[in-house]
């Protein structure tokens, strides 16, 4: 990265290396979509004219991708005649597999549906106005659920259990747990799996995303009987029914996080509690900042803010959601404290809890 005294020639070397990286999620885009790394990984190694009818691509296709692959380090290849392409088990377990925590052929997706949407973004920053997160469309609601999936599944489960009196109030018997802003529902699969005693109740305001929870949720006999999905925001939630919430990454997109918070606590029996998963932004900004900032800053301004900025009025809060911003919304919707759970190394997020 380049300083803010770095010279022209340093400046110019940064954004050739950003092109080459942006070069990169395009390309890893198509593989992603196309196809091409899954059978790659499943069918094993391919020539173009292999690959494109295993995929039903054309071939002319194939071979560029294949080269630029190549070219890239992410695929080997055998150069006698015809050229035959292999995906090493490093690069398919990051692009391929589901299940690993490493999973990042999504975050590709996410940026590809920002690019998409330039134009309106664009008008957006001119008038003040906004993008919806419905206009991303499915590489974007797709990319945000298959890259948090692992997480919720492998990890959040004993992330919970590490801290006694939020396992407990979950295990409470009969307890009812909500999920707002669910999105793809996998954190709601996840709770429901972690505390066979719980319903879990997932809300989301997008009929994509909700149409995507319930079939997800619908894949999974072993807690589909205990998983309601409503099309509706915190506002639908019973008073005083709730054992607990959960606000998934999402806080920070919502245009009224205030009224939204304030729903929520409403919606909490007495000794309840809503834990809030965010982004671990540092407590202040400070320039240049670290590698997660940047990329933080990435999503708010391509998707994020422009998400919450559609709607009027909005807080405008955006990713970088600071502990002090949240804090006082909190405050603002009547709960009487925050404290941070002491979950570490939970990929890029942090666990926040507030209480009436």
């Amino acid at each position: 990265m380049s300083t803010p005294d770095a010279d022209a020639e340093a400046v110019s070397q940064r954004l050739f290396d950003a092109s080459l990286g942006a070069i990169d999620l395009l390309a890893v885009h198509l593989g992603d979509r196309l196809g091409w790394y899954r059978s790659l990984k499943s069918e094993g190694p391919a020539t173009a004219d292999e690959l494109a009818k295993r995929t039903s691509t054309h071939p002319r296709y194939a071979r560029e991708w294949l080269e630029q692959q190549a070219v890239s380090g992410l695929l080997t290849v055998d150069t006698s005649e015809p050229r035959t392409f292999t995906l090493p088990a490093g690069a398919a377990e990051v692009l391929t597999d589901e299940q690993s925590l490493l999973y990042l052929a999504p975050l590709a997706r996410i940026f590809v549906a920002a690019t998409t949407q330039m134009p309106a973004l664009l008008e957006a920053y001119r008038t003040g106005g906004g993008v919806g997160w419905a206009q991303f469309g499915a590489d974007a609601r797709e990319s945000q659920a298959d890259m948090n999936r692992p997480w919720y599944e492998q990890v959040l489960p004993g992330a919970l259990a590490s801290v006694p009196e939020v396992d407990a109030l979950l295990r409470t018997p009969g307890a009812t747990i909500a999920d707002v802003g669910c999105g793809g529902a996998w954190s709601t699969i996840a709770l429901a799996r972690a505390y066979p005693d719980a319903r879990l109740h997932g809300y989301d305001i997008d009929t994509a995303t909700v149409e995507l929870a319930r079939s997800n949720v619908g894949g999974r006999p072993d807690v589909a009987d205990r998983i309601t999905i409503t099309e509706s925001d915190a506002a639908g939630i019973p008073e005083g029914s709730c054992t607990a919430a959960f606000a998934f990454e999402c806080i920070h997109d919502m245009p009224a996080p205030v009224e939204v918070l304030s729903a929520v606590r409403s919606a909490l029996a007495p000794g309840g509690a809503m834990i809030v998963m965010d982004e671990a932004v540092d407590d202040e900004f400070s320039a240049p900042g670290s590698d997660l900032e940047r990329l933080m800053y990435g999503f708010s301004l391509t998707v994020c803010l422009p998400d919450g900025m559609n709607h009027t009025p909005s807080a405008g809060t955006g990713t970088v959601m600071r502990p002090s911003t949240l804090r006082g919304y909190a405050e603002a919707a009547g709960f009487g404290s925050m404290d941070v759970l002491p979950i570490e190394d939970f990929g890029f997020w942090r666990f926040y809890r507030l209480t009436v």
